[in-house]
């Protein structure tokens, strides 16, 4: 046990010492990779990538990172242009850098949890009425739906002649020709209605499935 823990300890330290040698930033670098597809992009990559996986591991071990620390060089790459490196009035860049990708971590760790907390709450409702566990699975499907409609519905931006052509149609099964009789418009209205809502859903739909990984 006691080898264990100082293999442990020593792992750990080997960690911090990774995050702690952060290359000195290169505002030449920086200046450089700022100009989309510049030849040194993968140089930059190649210096700080090390860091931020220790970073990662350090701070949340056990999480999956490589995609998280792409999507940080992404969300770097287009911040560049507009980025200016002044460390007395913004800080260092490579605390810049970490923020990114702790804020990204941080989103993982928040959907894994959402999703987790879901799924628990679906199984305890299928093993209380003794159904299959495929069940909660499925339900959380149905959820995501149910949220989505919800966000659709509230959507303040869209009009509300158009939530109801949507509720009435798409939502009660209305015929489209007495939805168009009742509000006085044209048939081509009502369908060119239900057809924008619908995409709408549908991007909502694909969302809310991303975060809560169903």
């Amino acid at each position: 046990m006691r080898h264990s823990t100082c293999a442990l300890n020593r792992q750990r330290h080997e960690r911090v010492t990774k995050m702690a040698t952060m290359p000195e930033t290169s505002t030449t670098l920086l200046r450089d990779v700022a100009a989309a597809d510049h030849p040194r992009w993968g140089e930059f990559v190649a210096r700080y990538r090390p860091a931020l996986e220790a970073f990662a591991t350090e701070r949340f071990p056990g999480l999956e990172a490589d995609d998280l620390i792409q999507e940080t060089f992404i969300a770097v790459a287009r911040a560049l242009p507009d980025y200016r490196h002044v460390p007395e009035e913004k800080g260092h860049f490579r605390s810049y850098l970490t923020g990114i990708l702790h804020h990204k971590c941080l989103n993982a760790v928040r959907s894994a949890k959402r999703k987790e907390n879901l799924v628990r709450k679906y199984a305890a409702e299928a093993r209380v009425a003794g159904t299959s566990a495929a069940d909660p699975q499925r339900r959380l499907r149905e959820t995501v739906y149910e949220i989505a409609l919800q966000q659709l519905m509230a959507n303040p931006d869209i009009a509300d002649r158009t939530k109801r052509i949507f509720e009435r149609t798409a939502i009660k099964g209305e015929k489209p020709e007495d939805v168009a009789a009742s509000l006085v418009v044209s048939r081509d209205v009502v369908d060119q209605a239900k057809k924008r809502m619908m995409e709408r859903l549908r991007g909502i739909i694909e969302k809310l499935k991303g975060a809560y990984g169903v």
